[in-house]
């Protein structure tokens, strides 16, 4: 590890630390959160508050080595915002994995860097919010898990293409928070269309956890 790596920032939006991952893969195991801050595709629901662009939102450079003192999980999730438009998020996951820390990065899919390929990575894609930023090819073979947020429903039929692209990345169906009364009939309907699929709740928010 270089030392010099470990003063380079990133702008970091939050971090909280032994929580539970609520959502797909690793639902109910121990991990650290880091936020990096930023996201130009602007999805209505966001929970983290980009919804509107977030100018207003907490936005601190931090660097590497800070990050590393504060991690105490057996699991690292970077999220955001949109991680993959950060240039030094591969140096970010390099430093992780050297000290010995699983990662995982949640990520709309547009925008795409190389990271190590021990790297987690969650495909959540956002193209049918927002045409202007669709999902970069590579995601759908690099990813290890889909998470679709299901509205309508109309969602599994929009990505169709990419998810039978590569049929052995389990895809969880989860619904959409504010709307999840209705969303939850509509995905056991789809999980009786695609008995593969599983269903994702944001079990962080249902136990009130962060």
């Amino acid at each position: 590890m270089l030392e010099s790596n470990l003063h380079i920032k990133l702008p970091i939006h939050e971090t909280f630390q032994s929580t539970v991952q609520g959502e797909g893969y690793w639902s109910g195991t121990l991990v650290d959160f880091i936020r990096l801050a930023g996201c130009p595709v602007h999805c209505p629901w966001c929970d983290t508050g980009y919804s509107e662009g977030g100018k207003d939102l907490p936005n601190v450079q931090r660097s590497i080595v800070e990050l590393l003192t504060e991690l105490k999980s057996p699991r690292v999730v970077i999220s955001g915002g949109e991680p993959f438009i950060h240039k030094n998020l591969p140096l970010l996951v390099k430093t992780l994995l050297e000290v010995g820390k699983q990662v995982s990065i949640e990520t709309s899919g547009s925008h795409w860097q190389e990271v190590a390929g021990e790297t987690w990575i969650t495909l959540s894609p956002k193209e049918h919010v927002n045409p202007k930023y669709p999902v970069q090819e590579k995601f759908w073979s690099r990813a290890n898990e889909i998470k679709l947020v299901i509205s309508t429903g109309e969602e599994v039929n929009f990505y169709r293409k990419g998810l039978v692209s590569n049929p052995n990345i389990p895809v969880f169906l989860q619904p959409e928070w504010s709307d999840r009364f209705r969303a939850i009939p509509i995905i056991l309907q789809l999980l009786q269309q695609n008995p593969g699929y599983r269903l994702s709740l944001q079990t962080h928010k249902l136990i009130g956890v962060q």
